[in-house]
């Protein structure tokens, strides 16, 4: 039944629903009280709120998955889900949450109900009810090794390599990331819900499915095509907020999300001395991903070339609009998971320590091949593969006397932890004892026992044996959850989930009554802290503008590098002006020959790279790169498993310099973005520049 033009007016005005993200992950802590103050002022409204959050991310590495290890300890789980739940029950919202554990495996999905139920049958918590619903993403081997059989399974993205058949059985666990309609299914069967716990999901889905499930309660005429047609706008705004506040400035820990009917949302920080701007959640879009303009998940992909973003009279609040949805079945392509995994490739040992003698400093890249030769002399009879190498910091340094101090990091890997041991502790004597050229600290050449400690055993080295994408069967990326059941393992799906009844209170529901309670507790609510790194200022976070610009980096404001998934690193530039941006852009300065070069691979190593003018910024993406070889994030050697130290190629760019010549036939009204950018050449100002030009000058 089609929507008549009062629903369209409503779906123009009234928010469907309210989103409060207080952290943008669970478990690294969180406030509170402020979180406590914006559901004091949502709830009273009547508009369906929210607490939602992701909880999962491969940026820390392959160890979690393939050691069952959790991206925090369980203590700080506990203690977050512990206010989560207090505000669960105070403010009557339910709390949605996905990947759990960090990479949302089976196993972890069961511990945070395990927490949650701990939590429930404390005495204080007496009067506690929740309805939790746990949805699985486990994937089975089998499946995955049939639809490989077929060709079924390619990698994602070209840094992937190939997927084996021994890459899949040496994988003790695999996760699917799923999307949205999991979670909209386990809303749809139990609406009355207080909890979900999200197995491994892409990081936007809880958010989106939220917005369409109230979306369909609301206006019940709705269509599933009128839905589809607002899916990118769910899709980015969950995008945006499953990092909480990094889209403010300065960065809040939290973000509010208010979404409308139409896809159109709002998003603000929690914290009172940060604000959004266009720029700062335009440039969101560049964070963590490989491109800004496309952003591909389960089932399709995000479209933001046409989006819109308008700040709100209150100097604080983004309005964003124009984000659109291309489904894959729209292209006529399936549907597809992203599935992960990890597996064990040995054990690792390590020492470290420092050298200062600047006679061994000049000769170190002479020691450190001989300290392996000698290693692989001393265990002629070792079984299995095994590897050595060292991180060397310092190199460039210098002081009065010569070269300063370099740190070193021997890390060994082999097939045993004792077999690992020795060979870092036959390296670590080498390192003491090998003689140089001019050696005269004949008492040994390092600095070690850092701690106390000899070698250190470092136990499993993991690295990543899965990031591929497995085509589905139709419906197979649904849940199948019922009204009536509390479990679907044995239904034929991939994914099952389980209900479970938590706590001895009694259910509750939000009502008028309840609600002007609410606006009677704000006034006794603690107010919000302001302290803290979080909350600093805006204008100490800002630094002078660079008079004399001679890198990419001068010209910046933001300037970094980020992983986008396990195989590819992101580095983004975020310029100080539109002024600026449109120069460089037309300057040819970051041309593919020069983003090559400046990264030290080749050109054609380039996954993407371009110019995205809603965030006035330049991004490229390139693959992860260790010892010369593509790798993927952790493993053996791994010296940045984030990826956040890896654009200082980019920052020290330099400029083109000195004689800036001004075409003759240039006009100062067409011309000022080139003014601007001689300028941050010459290191004069535009105007300067101008009154030569009206002086007749066609050079500076």
């Amino acid at each position: 039944m089609p929507s008549t033009t009062a629903d369209h007016a409503s779906m123009a005005s009234k928010p469907i629903c309210h989103i409060v993200t207080p952290v943008g992950m669970l478990g690294y802590g969180f406030d509170e009280v402020l979180t406590a103050h914006e559901l004091a002022r949502l709830v009273p409204s009547g508009i369906p709120t929210a607490i939602i959050l992701d909880s999962g991310s491969t940026d820390s590495g392959p160890e979690k998955l393939a050691l069952g290890n959790t991206t925090s300890p369980r203590t700080a789980y506990v203690k977050d889900l512990s206010k989560m739940m207090r505000l669960v029950h105070t403010f009557r919202v339910p709390l949605i949450f996905g990947s759990a554990g960090g990479d949302g495996t089976d196993d972890h999905v069961r511990l945070m109900g395990e927490i949650i139920e701990e939590i429930a049958n404390q005495e204080e918590n007496r009067d506690y009810f929740i309805k939790a619903i746990s949805i699985f993403s486990g994937i089975d081997k089998a499946t995955i090794l049939k639809r490989l059989h077929d060709g079924r399974v390619s990698g994602c993205g070209p840094c992937v390599p190939p997927l084996t058949e021994t890459d899949i059985e040496a994988s003790p666990r695999v996760v699917a990331q799923i999307g949205p309609e999991p979670f909209m299914d386990a809303m749809d069967a139990h609406p009355d819900f207080n909890v979900i716990i999200g197995g491994r999901a892409y990081d936007p889905a809880p958010f989106a499915a939220f917005s369409a499930f109230q979306l369909k309660r609301q206006h019940a005429n709705i269509s599933p095509l009128d839905i589809q047609e607002r899916y990118g706008g769910f899709l980015h705004m969950g995008k945006i907020m499953e990092c909480g506040g990094q889209c403010s400035t300065p960065k809040s820990p939290g973000a509010v999300a208010t979404v409308y009917p139409s896809g159109v949302f709002d998003i603000r920080p929690m914290s009172p001395s940060s604000r959004c701007t266009p720029f700062s959640v335009a440039a969101h879009a560049l964070y963590e991903n490989a491109r800004p303009d496309v952003l591909r998940g389960p089932g399709g992909a995000l479209h933001l070339e046409n989006t819109k973003y308008s700040q709100l009279e209150d100097g604080r609040t983004v309005q964003v609009s124009g984000s659109q949805y291309r489904s894959s079945k729209a292209d006529g392509l399936p549907h597809q998971f992203k599935l992960e995994a990890a597996r064990v490739v040995g054990y690792r040992s390590m020492f470290m320590g420092s050298v200062k003698d600047h006679i061994l400093i000049n000769y170190i890249d002479d020691l450190l091949p001989r300290i392996k030769a000698y290693v692989k002399e001393q265990h002629p009879d070792a079984t299995g593969q095994w590897d050595l190498d060292f991180h060397v910091y310092g190199r460039g340094q210098t002081t009065p006397v010569g070269p300063g101090e370099l740190f070193v990091v021997c890390e060994v890997l082999a097939s045993t932890q004792s077999l690992a041991a020795s060979l870092a502790s036959k390296a670590r004597v080498a390192m003491i004892h090998g003689p140089y050229p001019g050696m005269k600290a004949t008492s040994g050449n390092f600095g070690f026992g850092i701690g106390g400690m000899m070698e250190m055993e470092l136990g499993p080295c993991a690295k990543f044996s899965m990031y591929h994408l497995m085509d589905l069967e139709p419906g197979e990326e649904r849940l199948g959850l019922s009204y009536n059941s509390t479990e679907t393992k044995d239904n034929g799906q991939l994914l099952h989930a389980s209900v479970s009844i938590i706590g001895k209170g009694q259910p509750r529901s939000y009502s008028e009554e309840f609600g002007a309670r609410i606006v009677q507790l704000q006034d006794t609510l603690p107010k919000p802290s302001t302290r803290g790194a979080t909350y600093v200022a805006e204008s100490s976070l800002h630094t002078a503008p660079v008079r004399f610009p001679k890198t990419l980096s001068d010209l910046a404001r933001v300037l970094r590098s980020k992983n986008a998934g396990p195989f590819d690193i992101t580095i983004d530039v975020i310029f100080t002006s539109e002024a600026v941006f449109s120069s460089v852009l037309e300057s040819n300065l970051l041309s593919p020959d020069n983003v090559a070069g400046a990264l030290g691979i080749s050109k054609e190593d380039i996954v993407w790279m371009g110019f995205f003018k809603p965030a006035l910024a330049f991004k490229v993406t390139i693959p992860r790169f260790r010892a010369g070889k593509r790798t993927s994030a952790g493993g053996f050697m791994e010296n940045d498993v984030h990826g956040s130290q890896q654009h200082l190629g980019l920052a020290t760019l330099k400029l083109p310099q000195p004689v800036v010549h001004l075409p003759s036939n240039i006009s100062l009204s067409q011309s000022w973005q080139k003014l601007v950018y001689a300028a941050a050449l010459c290191g004069m100002s535009a105007m300067a520049i101008a009154r030569y030009m009206l002086l007749g000058h066609k050079s500076v």
